[in-house]
């Protein structure tokens, strides 16, 4: 525990005081691209998402646009083979931690634009230029309403507390979501005291962690654990599914906004930026721009 806390550490921190080798991904062209008119989008989001909004900015610009969508580790990985052969112009992609990770890793491009910084206010964005966030999401307790008072609960602090013994259960620490919630509680907290944090909920664990944000929420269903942190979009998307299985789940957990009595709950972004190697910087930003728009 102390080691792996440790490695997450050294990555948190840094995020906080600035701001499989083979690709298996999702292609999807907008149209047939040219030389000229045209962004090329690494993105690790589906297309078939942002498929709207992208024929929109085609329809108002002229740019042609080609997607290629994976997961956010594989389309680094990717970035970083091509080099200066890259096609990337813009890496849309999850997490600040993830972006981080990019600028470290010299993938980026600084730019500056007064329309991008009026759009996206200034704790979204790279304070150098490198990356700017176009979207929140928090990042929640889910809970079992059927075996937890809403009275019992109140910041994420608290989860350390012995009242939470063999309740609780989460996704691996080698998570970017958890990494990056770690790292706020080292940023309000302190290093020493986020150890402990870490170290407690260790006990309260009901089992080892598993599997992604659905799997805890649907563990809390079940029974296996009492509370969970997961974003807030999954419950989201239980929501509006067209399965009867999925809007029946959505029925059986609640989510509660931790900390709002002081700093509030934590959010992160999913955000873009400009690939280093980009061959139509010029259109890239302009997609940034479109992007961050009403």
């Amino acid at each position: 525990m102390d080691k792996l806390f440790v490695n997450i550490f050294l990555l948190s921190s840094i995020i906080f005081t600035g701001s499989s080798d083979i690709l298996q991904a999702e292609s999807y062209t907008l149209h047939e691209s040219t030389e000229s008119k045209e962004v090329n989008i690494y993105s690790a989001r589906k297309a078939y998402l942002l498929k709207p909004i992208l024929k929109a900015f085609e329809k108002d610009t002229g740019i042609k646009v080609n997607i290629i969508s994976g997961k956010s580790k594989e389309l680094q990985k990717r970035i970083e083979r091509e080099g200066t052969n890259t096609r990337a112009d813009v890496l849309l992609t999850v997490d600040a931690g993830n972006l981080y990770i990019d600028k470290s890793k010299d993938l980026l491009k600084k730019i500056y634009s007064k329309k991008i910084n009026t759009l996206i206010p200034e704790y979204l964005r790279d304070q150098d230029g490198y990356w700017y966030g176009l979207s929140v999401r928090s990042r929640v307790i889910m809970y079992n309403p059927k075996k937890v008072n809403l009275s019992d609960l109140s910041t994420y602090e608290d989860m350390a507390n012995k009242k939470w013994k063999g309740r609780i259960c989460v996704r691996s620490s080698g998570n970017i979501y958890n990494q990056s919630l770690l790292a706020s509680l080292i940023y309000h907290l302190g290093e020493k005291k986020a150890k402990t944090w870490a170290k407690n909920i260790v006990h309260n664990f009901s089992r080892k962690p598993k599997g992604n944000d659905r799997t805890q929420m649907i563990s809390v269903i079940l029974g296996e654990c009492d509370i969970t942190l997961a974003n807030t979009y999954y419950l989201g998307k239980w929501m509006s599914s067209e399965k009867d299985k999925d809007r029946k789940y959505a029925k059986q957990i609640a989510v509660y906004f931790p900390n709002q009595s002081d700093r509030g709950a934590h959010i992160n972004i999913s955000g873009a930026a400009v690939v280093k190697y980009s061959k139509n910087s010029d259109n890239a930003i302009k997609l940034i721009t479109y992007l961050a728009g009403d």
